[in-house]
């Protein structure tokens, strides 16, 4: 048996499919298994062992190689694809390229393209990736000709890995930082968010935090960034004025090197953005901050972790841009608010060693 599986295009959500990736590996021990992804999800997944191969997906391309790709598919020569993405494209895809049996949620008006459309739940209410991506796991697994190897229900824990090519990178930014960085205890500060200007924290509320990191609780605070984050986490470093604020915008900027530095940390503080998800799957406690974003859709029931979001009458909006300008979901979230829940993490984690 051959499985193509179609990947979700957000990092985080490729983390939160984890858990799924797992059981259909362990189900169907002896099938080929090849996901079909964009790059940079394939590098939060890199040194996984649930799955044979790998292939990259554009999914803005030209038309000749749109073509050559749907012809590499049907070389192929799939028997099932499960699609993890509610996209029409995603459907159309696995259609065009004659796999036999196209298994996803029916949403996105795909149901004629699926061969096993799973009942969709209501849009309008809240419900969490990572069970989506569970139920279309459970779903093959009690259809499956096999015995189920695979008891129900299925776990929620999310699984990452560092290579050693990931680590490397992570010793070599290591080795240029100064023996006061070095002899504290690391926290992580993530600022991304690529679903939109919506989920940013201000630049300042992160100086500061990071100032008062550095300062009361003598920790190292490192701020991670990707190529969007650069400048800002320049600015960070630069108003926090500490010398145990640093951050790795001067590194060759890579997601490894990401998963590598949250790995080591003590703790991350972060928006509702991709690394976010980095945190659990390596059991680093994780402060998150949310704004415009109903923290169930993207919840994952991590016990190490502590979500903060004000109540206001207009959120959560889920729009990437604040329709009505002030932006007060995050910018009213002080600095102290978050200090103070990165205390209480904190303390809760030393009780709990003890």
């Amino acid at each position: 048996m051959k499985i193509a599986i179609f990947l979700p295009n957000w990092i985080g959500d490729a983390v939160m499919a984890t858990p799924a990736l797992r059981a259909i590996r362990q189900q169907f021990t002896g099938a080929e298994i090849v996901t079909i992804q964009k790059p940079y999800v394939a590098d939060v997944l890199e040194g996984l062992d649930f799955v044979d191969r790998k292939i990259s997906w554009q999914t803005k391309q030209k038309l000749t190689s749109q073509i050559r790709f749907l012809n590499q598919l049907r070389r192929e020569r799939f028997d099932l694809a499960v699609l993890f993405p509610n996209s029409f494209r995603s459907a159309w895809t696995s259609f065009l390229a004659g796999i036999p049996r196209r298994v996803g949620i029916n949403r996105d008006g795909r149901h004629w393209l699926l061969t096993d459309p799973i009942p969709t739940k209501n849009k309008q209410e809240p419900h969490p990736a990572i069970d989506e991506y569970l139920r279309i796991a459970t779903y093959l697994i009690e259809r499956s000709q096999e015995a189920s190897k695979v008891p129900l229900p299925l776990s929620r824990s999310m699984t990452l890995s560092v290579t050693s090519a990931e680590q490397r990178r992570w010793e070599s930014f290591l080795e240029k930082q100064s023996t006061e960085f070095k002899s504290h205890s690391m926290v992580c500060l993530n600022p991304g968010g690529a679903f939109g200007a919506a989920k940013h924290w201000p630049t300042t509320h992160f100086a500061e935090l990071a100032r008062r990191i550095a300062t009361e609780l003598k920790r190292s605070v490192l701020v991670v960034c990707g190529p969007a984050e650069k400048a800002e986490a320049l600015q960070i470093v630069k108003q926090a004025n500490h010398s145990l604020v640093t951050s790795l915008a001067a590194e060759p900027l890579h997601l490894g090197l990401t998963k590598a530095a949250i790995q080591q940390a003590e703790m991350l503080v972060t928006t509702d953005s991709g690394p976010r998800h980095f945190a659990a799957p390596f059991q680093v406690p994780v402060v998150t901050l949310f704004g415009p974003t109903h923290i169930l859709w993207s919840e994952t029931f991590y016990d190490r972790g502590k979500h903060l979001q004000l109540d206001l009458d207009c959120g959560p909006c889920q729009q990437r841009v604040c329709p009505l300008g002030h932006h007060r979901c995050m910018k009213d979230l002080g600095a102290n608010q978050v200090f103070q829940a990165v205390v209480s993490l904190l303390d809760q984690q030393r009780q709990n060693v003890a």
